[in-house]
């Protein structure tokens, strides 16, 4: 198992020194115009990544079970902290939603801790139940309980997308865990509706749905973002116009650093940078995927398999948006985007799967 942390190591690593490259280069002409810093993302990103790192230094110091005596507290943390956004003068309005809390210098989502602790909770509820797992009542229902409860304070920000996604991510941990599929579906399909007309009710969400559809129908709009995004894409052709010459970065494309930062990636490092991030993803994927099955236990399994659906997730969505083969959805670039939050969870998760390789059967 030791070839295989190391592996893991060094690909996390080689994604997050691309990550800082790619920050700089994408977001420093407009920090300047904006701060008065081409380097001021750079800076802060920098300031997270030590956090994560001091923070993963930490959980690699003890044996990962004994984190599970801490999953119902830490979802319960969670959960006050997506009641404390909601209210005004704590959390911060972004667009129209309340998604962020800001203390001192840093500005985190609450939704991002919950996703985490929603995987230590799913981890070891599922791996203690087991005897009751196919039991509808106390073995499924505990869990959906939970996961209800964070969804239900997501989506008050607004945060459907993140909603969403942490749903699937659960849902996935009990199937992996051995829930019986008619209990997922009893779950599932009634959220679909639900989801049509949650979609339906808010009338920016159609636009985005509009947008995937033909975002040429309105390309100074709704659909200029990802239009921007496929000219980024295509200027880069197979080898790239170079580091730093990107033109899309010139206040074209929006959030160039943070959510569309791998259409930078597209038009400077070509169709050969941005395969080759989508390769490294699928090596680091492949192997936590590996460590989830040599783990010693079933917690450790369940909450490897957790951690790295994560990120997968994470990726495969951002992605995906960027080069229009889903709607848009702001959800980083794992190691690779800036943003607080998302590095620090992501780093965490890196540490606990090195944490559980480490204790093997």
């Amino acid at each position: 198992m030791r070839a295989l942390r190391i592996r893991l190591f060094m690909i996390t690593l080689l994604l997050m020194a691309i990550g800082v490259v790619m920050i700089y280069s994408s977001s420093a002409i407009y920090a300047y115009e904006v701060h008065g810093d081409s380097a001021y993302y750079l800076k802060k990103h920098l300031v997270f990544m030590l956090i994560g790192f001091v923070l993963s230094v930490f959980f690699m110091s003890f044996d990962y079970v004994k984190l599970r005596k801490f999953a119902k507290p830490f979802l319960l943390v969670s959960m006050a902290l997506l009641v404390l956004v909601l209210i005004p003068g704590i959390g911060n309005v972004t667009g129209s939603a309340r998604r962020w809390i800001n203390i001192w210098f840093i500005n985190f989502q609450p939704s991002e801790v919950a996703k985490l602790a929603l995987i230590f909770y799913a981890a070891d509820i599922l791996s203690r139940k087991q005897s009751d797992i196919k039991n509808f009542v106390y073995g499924f229902l505990p869990l959906i309980m939970a996961l209800g409860a964070c969804l239900l304070l997501i989506l008050l920000e607004p945060d459907l997308g993140t909603a969403v996604a942490i749903a699937v991510l659960i849902l996935a941990m009990a199937f992996i865990a051995g829930a019986e599929l008619k209990h997922l579906g009893a779950i599932t399909l009634p959220a679909i509706p639900l989801l049509v007309l949650l979609i339906a009710i808010k009338p920016y969400r159609l636009k985005r749905i509009f947008a995937f559809l033909n975002p040429w129908a309105d390309p100074k709009g709704v659909g200029y973002q990802i239009i921007q995004s496929f000219i980024a894409l295509g200027s880069g052709g197979i080898f790239g116009v170079g580091l730093g010459h990107s033109q899309q970065k010139l206040f074209y494309l929006p959030e160039a650093h943070t959510d569309f930062i791998f259409s930078i990636i597209g038009e400077e490092l070509g169709f050969i940078g941005a395969v080759g991030i989508i390769f490294l993803f699928i090596i680091f994927i492949y192997l936590g995927t590996h460590i989830a099955f040599k783990a010693r236990d079933l917690y450790g399994q369940l909450l490897a398999f957790g951690l790295v659906a994560m990120i997968a997730l994470q990726a495969i969505v951002n992605i995906a948006a960027v080069i229009g083969a889903i709607p848009t959805k702001g959800l980083p670039l794992p190691f690779i985007s800036y943003g607080g939050s998302s590095l620090v969870y992501s780093m965490l998760s890196v540490a606990l799967l090195l944490n559980i390789a480490r204790h093997r059967r």
